[in-house]
């Protein structure tokens, strides 16, 4: 897959272009809902990208906006493209909002988590004893099927172009027990593999380094190859998540993780860490 071709970031570029449109029309949002006869809502929602837009609506904007020709079609073709379903609508109960087809799209991920293993790294087990704990009355057949969709989730670093994937943790992560000690062995000899893989980068902050930026909670820094698709910070919650796109909270998250780069072990020391966790385990 070429990174930065996927539907999600094509909604998300279209919807960017037409709000610049907008813009330059010198018209409100209140105005084209009321020259195309639909709520003022409507346009606000495919401004933001977060409902599709069909390539009818796409022309009609446009053609209110002004623009014709060889720059409409390029953009309706767009709107047909984000239209496209990813691998992500066959687990459609499991995700919701945009995340995961922006990850699947994205060229990087900085990634920092506190408490857990992130999610791309997570065995099979592993994930299945966090969503348990996470979803204690959940039916067994809705934990399968989160586990099933977490781990469809994971070929992206398989990809034969993969992102380059950058994740640092907590030293706490290490020693929080998620299952039983069998668990954990098979997780952080995982871990150590796919930290052996080239577009692959784990870092671990160790307890000595005392409070550090990621106290705040975890986050995932999303970069994409296309000048126009600007970075994303995700920041997870248990219920939802939390976008920001915003330049000035983009440079905060970005420094935030590379203070905690600075703090963290070396790669090849952090390896070491994660191996002496599983060996401990296996005991």
């Amino acid at each position: 897959m070429t990174r930065g071709h996927g539907p999600t970031v094509r909604r998300r570029r279209l919807a960017g272009e037409l709000r610049r449109l907008r813009e330059a029309a010198a018209l409100t949002i209140d105005e084209v809902g009321e020259k195309l006869e639909c709520s003022a809502s409507k346009i606000s929602r495919i401004e933001t990208g977060h409902v599709g837009v069909t390539p009818r609506d796409v022309r009609d904007m446009l053609e209110l906006y002004g623009v014709h020709g060889d720059d409409q079609e390029a953009l309706v073709q767009l709107a047909r493209e984000a239209r496209k379903r990813g691998w992500w609508h066959a687990y459609n109960e499991v995700f919701t909002g945009a995340f995961v087809g922006l990850e699947a799209d994205a060229s990087s991920l900085k990634a920092f988590q506190a408490l857990l293993v992130p999610g791309l790294l997570q065995t099979e087990r592993y994930a299945h004893a966090v969503i348990r704990a996470m979803r204690p009355g959940a039916e067994d057949a809705e934990i399968e099927r989160r586990v099933a969709a977490r781990m469809a989730r994971q070929r992206l670093l398989r990809d034969p172009n993969p992102p380059e994937y950058w994740a640092i943790i907590d030293e706490a992560v290490l020693h929080r027990m998620v299952g039983d000690d069998e668990v954990m062995a098979q997780q952080f000899t995982q871990l150590c593999e796919i930290a052996r893989l080239p577009h692959v980068t784990v870092q671990v902050v160790p307890f000595g380094a005392g409070a550090h930026p990621g106290m705040e909670g975890p986050f995932l820094i999303l970069g994409f190859p296309e000048p126009s698709d600007p970075d994303v910070v995700y920041v997870d919650s248990t219920s939802s998540g939390l976008y920001l796109e915003l330049e000035a909270d983009v440079r905060r998250y970005a420094l935030m993780f590379d203070h905690l780069r600075a703090a963290a072990l070396k790669p090849d020391d952090s390896v070491d860490a994660i191996a002496d966790a599983a060996r401990r385990c296996a005991r």
